[in-house]
């Protein structure tokens, strides 16, 4: 599960301590699967006992005469194990999603809040599908920025999303239409798509991907900082069609997804001091708009954050 280090512009733990939460993350992230799993298997058993004990009760009690009008039957009258206890997942996979449902809430609380500061978080963002892709579907060694707001010589802007890799930064900007057949890309500042048949004009990705691209660029080269940066133009519902990959660009569509997908998942690399280096000086360009909470109000500003 990648880690949400920056949401917008709100407040994050991340950027209090970018060395040390990371790992204190996926130190709890294990514990606590693990703690839920075992419990799980210790309900699940105790589940299955007690349907064999009924099972065991019900066939023994039975009238010999009622089982010759119940045998056609036996399939339907079988006791309905999966679905009998409400909030018990049926297999360990099942149990996995819905561990990870609940990880987005926690993570949310660390990317809008700190000990003594938090930022006002729109609910909306526990049902934003696309942060919870980008936060199931990537190893927690993916540090994730989703539409950061950066600072630079007193200007902001917002970027697209932001994946700090150990091997380096890949900058993702969705472009996604599901009533759409295909889009056309060009190196014009408009691209085409056809939607029933009909052509219709987008703005140009590119246009963002670049001017975060810069941003960072720029910030990186402020802190004197070499790291490898990628661009990624994703549909994962539409075809693209293109005569070539810009440098350092990739156009993925819905044929190229699965395989781009398989290849972040397989990332087993660790995290990286120099990674951890790239996020903090990010971070630090980042705008964070907070109020104190109300329980350090009265304090003297002498307590750590």
């Amino acid at each position: 599960m990648a880690q949400l280090v920056k949401l917008q512009n709100y407040i994050s733990r991340y950027e209090k301590d970018i060395f040390h939460y990371p790992g204190q993350f996926s130190r709890m992230k294990k514990e606590k699967w693990n703690k839920t799993l075992n419990q799980w298997e210790e309900e699940r058993f105790s589940y299955e006992q007690e349907v064999e004990r009924i099972q065991h009760t019900e066939k023994t009690s039975k009238p010999k005469w009622r089982s010759l009008f119940t045998r056609k039957n036996m399939q339907e009258e079988a006791w309905p194990v999966e679905n009998d206890k409400p909030g018990l997942p049926s297999t360990k996979e099942d149990l996995k999603h819905q561990f990870l449902d609940r990880l987005i809430a926690f993570q949310l609380k660390w990317a809008s809040s700190t000990v003594s500061q938090m930022s006002f978080l729109d609910r909306t963002f526990l049902h934003d599908l696309i942060l919870k892709f980008f936060l199931q579907r990537f190893p927690d060694t993916y540090l994730f920025m989703y539409e950061p707001v950066f600072t630079l010589k007193n200007s902001t802007m917002e970027g697209d999303v932001v994946l700090i890799k150990p091997q380096g930064i890949e900058i993702i900007n969705l472009v996604e239409n599901p009533s759409a057949d295909t889009i056309f890309v060009n190196e014009e500042r408009m691209w085409e798509i056809t939607i029933r048949g009909n052509k219709e004009r987008i703005l140009s990705p590119m246009l963002s991907l670049r001017r975060t691209e810069q941003i960072i660029k720029s910030i990186l080269d402020l802190h004197h900082i070499d790291f490898p940066i990628q661009k990624t133009v994703l549909s994962r519902t539409n075809s693209m069609l293109f005569e070539r990959e810009p440098y350092r660009t990739r156009f993925i569509d819905k044929h190229r997804y699965d395989e781009w997908l398989q290849q972040h998942r397989q990332e087993v690399s660790p995290l990286k001091h120099k990674q951890l280096i790239v996020c903090d000086a990010l971070l630090n360009h980042c705008q964070t708009v907070a109020v104190r909470r109300r329980e350090w109000e009265e304090d003297d500003g002498s307590q750590p954050l």
